[in-house]
């Protein structure tokens, strides 16, 4: 049985935790903006704690986590350690098509990070599943911030495109005007691929 990690020796950064079942191998991958606090939640009452978290909890007994700078660096870094090590009670959500991912379409002339559910298609990259829409949200607010990607409708680009005049995500810094040719293909084309 895992025990709570010791008050104060986990830093108050952002970061990902990962859980160990007893053979060493990683079950579970999450990040946080405050490693401590995420961390302790798992440690809290069971009343509240999902079923699959305490099913998880039962197996885990061994927990390490990897402070970073920032919550960017964080969402990278779970991202990064899920595709590579696949963990059983972050993979197990994939089967559960009502799952929200982070999509972006590749397939598109300006691609763009979108929320989705359900059939994956051709030219589109996933991450994910997230437990939840708020989790998810969250995540693509942070990724816009930092690289600003249109992630209007095609119907709205082209209706700013028509009119001439960016939309109010492009004042606020959230987006790159890419319909209005504030940013060149290949500018815009560099910042989807520092994203993926």
């Amino acid at each position: 049985v895992l025990k709570q990690p010791e008050q104060g020796s986990i830093p108050t950064k952002p970061g990902s935790y990962q859980f160990f079942d007893k053979t060493g191998t990683i079950i579970y991958v999450g990040k946080a903006k405050n490693l401590r606090n995420r961390v302790n939640s798992y440690f809290g009452s069971k009343k509240t704690m999902a079923s699959r978290t305490k099913r998880m909890m039962r197996e885990a007994t061994h927990l390490e986590w990897i402070q970073v700078r920032n919550e960017l660096e964080a969402l990278m870094l779970e991202f990064t350690l899920i595709k590579e090590h696949k963990p059983r009670f972050n993979i197990d959500l994939k089967d559960n098509k009502s799952y929200p991912y982070l999509s972006v379409t590749l397939n598109e002339n300006w691609p763009r990070p979108t929320i989705t559910r359900g059939k994956r298609r051709k030219g589109v990259r996933y991450f994910g599943p997230y437990g939840n829409v708020k989790a998810i949200r969250e995540t693509l607010d942070l990724l816009i911030k930092s690289f600003p990607l249109r992630t209007c409708s095609n119907t709205k680009f082209n209706e700013h495109e028509r009119i001439g005049k960016p939309c109010l995500l492009f004042h606020i810094e959230k987006c790159s005007a890419p319909c209005v040719e504030k940013i060149d293909k290949k500018n815009y084309d560099d910042l989807v691929g520092d994203l993926l």
